[in-house]
């Protein structure tokens, strides 16, 4: 054999060499990056309940800012922080409902614009239109809108429903309000606490999206026109 051939084995035996080394690299390489990625990613049940959470939280978006202050406040101390009682049972029951009714009554309010725009009033909407809470015509001289154009609309009873279903979500998604009338829940009962906030939430955002309001009641948030 000639010296030229076997130069010319050898450098085929090492690109051979060369190819297996870099396979076995890059199977070991695809293995590590696949046992990584399997480490970094989140269980399906932890992105679960991050995301029943994340939904619970985002209701409160969706009720006037008294009735979320009010409730936050309020809650840890009438349920003395989850330890209930026969008497604190009755209280933070009879506490609920009051939040829920300000939340209802909250969709039958509006706020309006003098017909100069410096000034900003406040009322409820009745059958025959908004009564001003803040306004007198006798030491207030500002023009007013028509009025009667913010009566009673069958959207406010929809958002007044759809406002009490975000409240039961709220509710039943704080610690101190599960824990004083569910103090040892099943596997079921905790289920449920995950999944009713969840399901509120995404049914009440759809349904507002659905039929939105032009109301800018006493408690949620204004923009630069009210109307």
């Amino acid at each position: 054999m000639s010296l030229k051939q076997r130069r010319s084995d050898k450098q085929s035996a090492e690109a051979e060499n060369n190819n297996i080394n870099g396979a076995d690299a890059a199977g070991a390489g695809g293995t590590s990056s696949a046992a990584a990625h399997r480490i970094n990613s989140p269980s399906l049940s932890k992105r679960a309940v991050t995301g029943t959470l994340t939904a619970a939280a985002n209701l409160t978006k969706m009720l006037p800012t008294g009735t979320v202050l009010a409730f936050q406040i309020l809650i840890p101390v009438f349920t003395n922080k989850g330890s209930c009682d026969s008497v604190t049972h009755i209280l933070t029951l009879g506490l609920l409902l009051l939040l829920a009714f300000s939340a209802i009554l909250a969709c039958f309010t509006d706020t309006v614009k003098s017909s100069d725009g410096k000034r900003i009033y406040h009322g409820i909407a009745t059958i025959k239109g908004l009564l001003l809470f803040d306004y007198s015509p006798v030491d207030d001289t500002s023009t007013l809108p028509d009025l009667a154009k913010y009566k009673i609309r069958a959207m406010d009873f929809i958002h007044a429903f759809l406002s009490v279903l975000v409240f039961f979500g709220v509710s039943l998604s704080d610690t101190n309000v599960v824990t004083c009338y569910y103090p040892k829940p099943g596997v079921e009962t905790k289920a449920l606490l995950y999944i009713i906030p969840l399901g509120i939430g995404t049914l009440c955002s759809s349904l507002f999206l659905l039929f939105p309001t032009t109301r800018h009641g006493i408690g949620y948030p204004l923009t630069s026109d009210p109307k």
